[in-house]
Parts: structure tokens; sequence; C-alpha cells
């Protein structure tokens, strides 16, 4: 006779998500874990960042994009967020598919609200929401991250040059609130807004009860990163 644990059938994971700054291979590893689900027979479905509009962020239905203060306070927009994540969940019940999703638990609307002074003990009970929001599709959380901040955002604006990489967000993030009040400005100022922005989500990922892994990944080796995803998925 079959032990009683043995007889239940774990869970199966109907989502991941991808989290890290910007240039931390959160769109490069939604790809490629597509790809990879597929080879197996396994139906993915992916939500990428640069989707407009997007299922999972409410800014996208600002008036402008770039000045959801405009249309809404942080606290409305935690809200809202959480009403799409809502609707995503209920409707990913349907079916059998992997969501994969590249950022928008800590980046996205979290973003914004950060951006827009949301205090971080409110950003924390938005975030632990959500978390329960997920949790029946058994969800993975990928937290990429380095060491040195600073030099892994310069990297990054150096790579995809002034239109991708400083001026496009120097012009819409330090814009907000949170730059403005601290004065912050150019590439320095950006920098130093994303040291102030993995404190608060190095924080929010350890205190979030999901499966998660965190991959420190200033080296760029891809092959053991993805080996490690793939392990801790077991799929």
């Amino acid at each position: 006779m079959k032990d009683q644990a043995d007889s239940i059938k774990a869970p199966r994971r109907r989502l991941v998500i991808f989290e890290g700054i910007m240039g931390s291979g959160k769109s490069t590893s939604t790809r490629w874990l597509a790809q990879r689900l597929a080879a197996q027979g396994i139906e993915a479905r992916i939500q990428v960042e640069r989707q407009y509009p997007h299922p999972l962020r409410a800014t996208d239905f600002a008036a402008d994009w770039f000045k959801p203060w405009l249309d809404m306070t942080a606290e409305e927009l935690a809200n809202r967020r959480l009403a799409l994540w809502r609707k995503f969940v209920e409707e990913a019940q349907g079916s059998e598919a992997v969501h994969v999703v590249d950022g928008q638990l800590f980046h996205g609307d979290l973003t914004n609200m950060f951006l827009m002074n949301m205090p971080p003990e409110a950003i924390a009970q938005n975030v632990q929401a959500l978390a329960r929001i997920i949790r029946p599709m058994c969800p993975l959380l990928v937290y990429f991250y380095q060491s040195d901040v600073d030099r892994a955002i310069r990297l990054t604006a150096a790579e995809r040059g002034d239109e991708l990489g400083v001026r496009y967000q120097v012009d819409w993030k330090l814009n907000y609130a949170y730059a403005v009040d601290r004065g912050l400005e150019g590439l320095d100022g950006l920098s130093s807004l994303y040291v102030d922005y993995r404190r608060l989500t190095d924080r929010l990922f350890e205190e979030l009860t999901i499966d998660k892994i965190a991959l420190e990944n200033s080296g760029r080796d891809w092959a053991t990163y993805h080996a490690r995803i793939e392990d801790a998925l077991g799929f």
C-alpha cells in the first residue's frame, strides 16, 4: 500500500516570474524558459515587459503612461494592480499552460508606487497580498541581483547606448516625486535610484513565502543560471 504522501499529487507549477533591475536578464530568461517548456511539450504563455497594453500593469490605463500620478494615487494604483492579478489568476485556472512573466511583481506598477513615494510598509503589504492571490498557481520567483548595483546600471547604460540606456530612463524615472525630492539627475541619479530600489526589492524578496530562488548573475554565466532555474522548477 502506498504512503499517503506518495498518493497525493503535488501541485503543478503554473507561474514563473523573473525579477531584477533593468538589464539583469529578465526578458532574455523569459524567452529562454518559454522555449525550454515548449521543447518538453509544455504549453507556455509569456508576458513580456514591453507588451502594451500589459494585462498585469495598471499604469498602462493611465492617460499619460509616464505620469500616472495625474490619474491616480499610489494607493489607487496598488489596488488596481491587485485587481488585474486576480483577474489573471482566475482566467489562468482555465488552462494547463505555464505562464512566464517578465517582471510585474517588483517591476511595472510597483516601480511606479515606489517612484510615487508610497511608504515601504504599504508596498510590502501590497506584495504580500499579491503573493496570496497567485499562490494557487504554485509560483516560482526567480530574482536576479548584482552585488554592485552601480556597476550593473552603468554597464547596462553603456551597452544599450544613450537612447535606451540613459536618456529614456532618466527622462522617465527622474521626473517622479521620489527622484525630484532627492535631487537625482543624470546617470548618477539613475544609479542612486536603483540602489534604493534594490534595497527595497531585496527586502521584499526576503519576506516572501512563495517558492523563490535568488541568483547573483554579474558573471553572466547563463548556462549555470538556467540550469539552477530548471532544477528549481522541477519539471
